[in-house]
């Protein structure tokens, strides 16, 4: 029968399932070759020759297929329909060639969804493999090796911790470390809106905000101090006011289409907070048990038989109403969006979120997101109403505007709202009714509530005029009918997974299916770190990206990295020969190789540290040197590297002055190095920063005591906040505890390599907390110390019975054991029976059981002095147990099991 191949074993269960019994199914499990990892993979002197390696895992699976290929010479590769899939399907036909004889059939099929239908039909249109999407991957797969193995080792001599640098996933990170910079350098601005609280003549209120001032439009920043804006509240809140016109709109909104890759990562991080491997992860999943389509696509096209069915279950569970006249058709708008590959929907539209029989939580959520996603692309649109209302003075001297919307139709906001990042979204507000030319009646005590929580807070006031009241941030005139509130400009927003997906989506840096595992190899690498979602650039990430942008600047930048997608993109569609563009690409970037390798390590950090010094060494506010060293105020601060990789700021007047402080430090940290603490009875106490990080001495080293007593700062101590008791304190352990009440032996508290302990002779036994080290008693401490004897290794736990003495000498004893329940006699341990439990065993029982064990060969490697102990007092426990036929019964039974 013809063997198809596909890539996941859970895939070719399902499809052989729907071919019947006239296919052999298996699996490739991925890739099945690869360039070893090793220099010389790709030879650029020899055409860009590329050696593949079959992976060991994959060798068993190649020749399951094989072995397949001895019934039937029939080939059929229905790998993914992607590049990727194109791709796996060469890899297997040049890997299996050699077991193929001449003339067999060998042909591609691919299908956008695992259902019966999608699979029958692809099997009945064959193809040849694409080479054209195999020339892009051999590009693409070169590119990335000659980047990675030539650039990865300048980092590793030139700087110190750094771990590698890719294509892709250096450009990736220089966008993180760009907003980040963005972020340090951000001045915020203030200024502030005034607002009214106003009531119609039937005496509904409405609120309204201040958009014009002594005749003149107010911009953002027209009232930008709290001195101007208590002139804005005074001026409002002492005139009458009527409203002047009002203006009702009509307005709509119109569905987002359904999903693509970019998209759907974005959209689980914003209402799942699902990282962009999770979300493709969990995609692949569904995609394999038939849920929905193809997961890796950069398109936003839908089948028409698709959209037929979307507007019929829209019609069946909705009503007429919501299915639009024409169906929507959507056009990426994407660069180099692959049009023939179709939306990420459900294979079956009809088949809703409640009826899913799915047990995995996160597939679940990801169903009915591309569910409700596909449903709303092909619904109406959503119809509103959006009322504006200018309210004036007679003297048109201040002017405000009251906006808000009512909701005619929903429309597809039935169904679906896409999420949005860092916006603050449509006005929403409901008006009353409102009519041209009644009077706005400005409403007293409105701000009270308001007023008083913002009065909770801790902050500076603002100046208030004459019959005004302040709270931080916040200004209301007497009768609290009008209030100013003080804002501050914001910074750009750190990036989430979802927002970096979608910058590089528009910059065109890397593919649907290359975002996830790009995302994840920057925060395995320790170059971006993950905090409440954000991504934030470690120490590590911010020099590999300034040395890249110093020596390598064509090659992190945004528009080289684009094009060189764009370029892989016309090899793909047979537009350009892939050799070529790699002759083009090594030409230049062997050059930038070359020239970095004279460089010194001390001539890179210098380089970086000119780059960085903007963000390194901001201005002071006395305007003195940034560089000037805070502790000693005679060195100048440089960057300096670790031994670990990281980096920091240290003085250069090292080992005089130990100051350092981390690279991202913020402005007016305080100095972290060598200081003085204080005396202690006659001693000077300090501390210092050594190579292992802070710590606390007692002294100074001398001839006599080169080393004086030291201790390091237990984790979690703020080196900055240090004081001299603290210091005392850590330096006084050991800390004696007293005699233990059994045996006398000192008990001491102290903090060792692995933390916080105390010690009983040679035992001992962890604390949780430092803080009970400097306050623990005896009782604790003996508590302490027998919990750890209880658990450990070599403890000696309590019987679970004593059932006397061996006729030959010593106790027998039932035991608890890591395999249940045992009968011990000096060194041989017995284990009893499943039908016997510790409590109904007897002496007779228990000698019969000894006596089986003992009469057993030693397995290999147990000390023959034992099994001989054992043995030699054989006779005596056959003797005792032959007096009870019925216990050798029962351990017979044991023994043959």
């Amino acid at each position: 029968m013809p063997v198809v191949v596909v890539e996941s074993p859970a895939k070719a269960k399902t499809i052989e399932k729907y071919l019947g019994g006239g296919y052999r199914v298996l699996a490739s499990f991925g890739h099945v070759r690869d360039l070893p990892p090793k220099d010389g993979s790709v030879d650029p002197e020899h055409d860009f020759d590329m050696k593949w390696e079959v992976a060991s895992d994959s060798k068993k699976h190649l020749k399951a297929i094989k072995d397949a290929l001895k019934d039937d010479q029939n080939l059929i590769l229905a790998t993914d329909p992607d590049r990727e899939g194109e791709a796996i399907s060469w890899h297997l036909l040049e890997a299996l060639s050699p077991s193929l004889k001449k003339g067999s059939a060998v042909s591609r099929v691919t299908f956008n969804a695992i259902t019966k239908n999608a699979v029958t039909e692809a099997m009945a249109q064959p193809r040849e493999i694409d080479q054209a999407l195999v020339d892009a991957y051999l590009a693409r797969r070169a590119l990335d090796y000659l980047v990675g193995f030539n650039l990865s080792p300048v980092l590793w001599r030139k700087l110190p911790g750094a771990k590698s640098a890719g294509r892709v996933q250096s450009v990736c990170l220089r966008l993180i470390v760009d907003r980040e910079m963005e972020i340090e350098a951000f001045k915020a601005r203030e200024y502030w809106s005034v607002h009214a609280r106003l009531a119609t003549p039937q005496g509904d209120e409405y609120d309204a905000q201040l958009v014009s001032l002594a005749g003149s439009k107010l911009e953002r920043f027209d009232l930008p101090d709290a001195e101007k804006a208590a002139m804005a509240v005074s001026a409002v809140a002492s005139r009458d006011l009527k409203v002047s016109s009002v203006a009702a709109k009509p307005a709509s909104r119109n569905p987002w289409p359904p999903f693509m890759t970019s998209t759907l990562q974005q959209e689980a991080s914003r209402k799942l907070g699902m990282g962009a491997k999770a979300c493709m992860s969990a995609a692949q999943r569904l995609y394999e048990a038939g849920l929905i389509t193809y997961m890796r696509t950069d398109g936003i096209d839908m089948a028409p038989e698709a959209v037929h069915a979307a507007r019929d279950a829209i019609k069946a569970r909705f009503g007429e109403n919501y299915v639009p006249k024409s169906p929507r058709m959507y056009k990426n708008k994407a660069k180099n969006a692959q049009e023939a590959h179709e939306c990420i929907r459900p294979t079956d539209m009809m088949l809703s979120p409640d009826k899913l029989r799915v047990s995995a939580d996160d597939q679940r959520k990801l169903y009915d997101l591309i569910w409700k996603r596909t449903i709303a692309s092909q619904m109406e649109a959503a119809r509103m109403e959006r009322t504006t209302v200018e309210i004036e003075s007679p003297d048109h001297q201040v002017g405000l505007r009251a906006t808000g919307q009512v909701m005619l139709f929903d429309g597809f906001l039935r169904v679906y709202d896409q999420g949005r990042d860092d916006d603050d979204g449509e006005d929403s507000a409901r008006l009353p009714a409102i009519s041209e030319g009644e009077a706005a009646k400005l409403v007293a005590k409105a701000f009270d509530t308001e007023f008083a929580k913002a009065s909770e807070k801790d902050d500076p006031l603002p100046d208030a005029h004459a019959g005004q009241r302040a709270a931080p941030g916040l200004l209301v005139n007497e009768a609290a009918s009008t209030a100013a509130r003080q804002h501050f400009t914001q910074p750009p927003p750190r990036y989430t997974e979802a927002t970096l997906v979608k910058r590089m989506e528009e910059l065109g840096i890397g593919r649907p299916s290359t975002y996830a595992s790009i995302v994840t190899t920057i925060q395995d690498r320790e170059y971006v770190a993950k905090d409440k979602n954000r991504l934030i650039p470690e120490d590590k990430g911010r020099l590999v990206t300034a040395f890249l942008v110093k020596y390598f600047p064509r090659y992190v930048s945004y528009d080289f990295t684009a094009d060189l997608e764009n370029e892989l993109d016309e090899i793909s569609a047979g537009d350009l020969v892939w050799r070529e563009v790699l002759g083009r690409f090594w030409k230049d970037f062997s050059k930038a190789l070359e020239g970095t390798s004279e460089l010194r390590i001390s001539e890179v950090l210098d380089a970086i540290d000119e780059a960085l010094a903007p963000h390194l060494y901001p201005a002071r506010a006395d305007g003195g040197d940034p560089r000037e060293c805070p502790l000693c105020h005679k060195g100048r601060l440089n960057l300096k590297t670790a031994r670990s990789g990281g980096a920091f700021i240290g003085c250069s007047n090292y080992p005089e002055c130990r100051y350092t402080r981390p690279l991202s430090a913020p402005d007016g940290e305080e100095a972290v190095g060598d200081r003085i603490l204080g005396d202690d009875n006659g001693d000077q106490i300090s501390l210092k920063v050594g190579r292992f990080g802070p710590y606390v001495q007692r002294g100074e080293a001398t001839e006599e005591q080169p080393k004086p007593p030291r201790s390091s700062l237990p984790k979690g101590w703020d080196a900055a906040s240090l004081d001299l008791d603290r210091a005392v304190q850590l330096l006084s352990l050991p800390r004696p505890v007293g005699p233990h009440p059994e045996d006398g032996v000192l008990i001491e508290a102290g903090l060792g390599r692995f933390g916080p302990y105390v010690k009983h002779g040679s035992k001992y036994a962890n604390v949780a907390d430092i803080e009970e080290v400097f306050t623990i008693g005896m009782n604790r401490a003996v508590e302490v110390l027998a919990a750890k004897q209880s658990r450990g290794r070599g403890a000696v736990a309590a019987p679970l019975k004593e059932l006397g003495d061996h006729p030959d000498g010593g106790a027998i004893q039932v035991m608890n054991g890591r395999y249940g329940p045992y009968v011990k006699w000096e060194k041989v341990n017995a284990t009893l029976p499943r039908d016997m439990t510790p409590e109904d065993i007897t002496v007779e029982q228990a000698l019969e059981l000894i006596a089986a064990k003992a009469a057993k060969p030693p397995k290999k490697g147990t000390k023959k002095a034992s099994t001989k102990a054992a043995t030699a007092k054989k006779p005596a426990a056959k003797k005792t147990a032959a007096k009870k036929p019925a216990a050798k019964k029962a351990t017979s039974k044991k023994v043959a099991e």
